[in-house]
């Protein structure tokens, strides 16, 4: 009696076994890309697909370009800022002293009723 399994004669895993089942591949080309820590990353592209010129490095994820002597620079991160941090770009000193001294006006004008 079977065991009810559906595919016989085959291991799991097992795909097409040539170019005849699976079709003709298209025509590849493969470009070269330089990150700045040196790694080399060649991905292949469809002949007639656009080639970027910009490519992120799998190794590090860095941008990779195809200029090997001048590869592109890594981008700049901007640090982490604080809310305060913000608040000193819009604001001088003197403006704070003077927001300041209105909050605690009215502070004490409140503990006064």
């Amino acid at each position: 009696m079977a065991g009810g399994n559906a595919i016989r004669g085959t291991r799991v895993g097992a795909g097409p076994m040539g170019e005849s089942e699976r079709g003709e591949t298209a025509p590849r080309a493969r470009i070269s890309y330089h990150c700045s820590n040196g790694h080399l990353t060649t991905p292949s592209f469809a002949s007639e697909a656009e080639i970027p010129e910009l490519w992120d490095c799998p190794r590090c994820g860095l941008p990779a370009g195809r200029n090997t002597e001048n590869p592109p620079a890594p981008p700049r991160t901007e640090p982490y800022k604080t809310h305060l941090a913000y608040v000193k770009e819009r604001r001088s000193d003197a403006d704070g002293a003077a927001i300041l001294e209105e909050a605690l006006g009215r502070l004490r004008a409140s503990r006064e009723l």
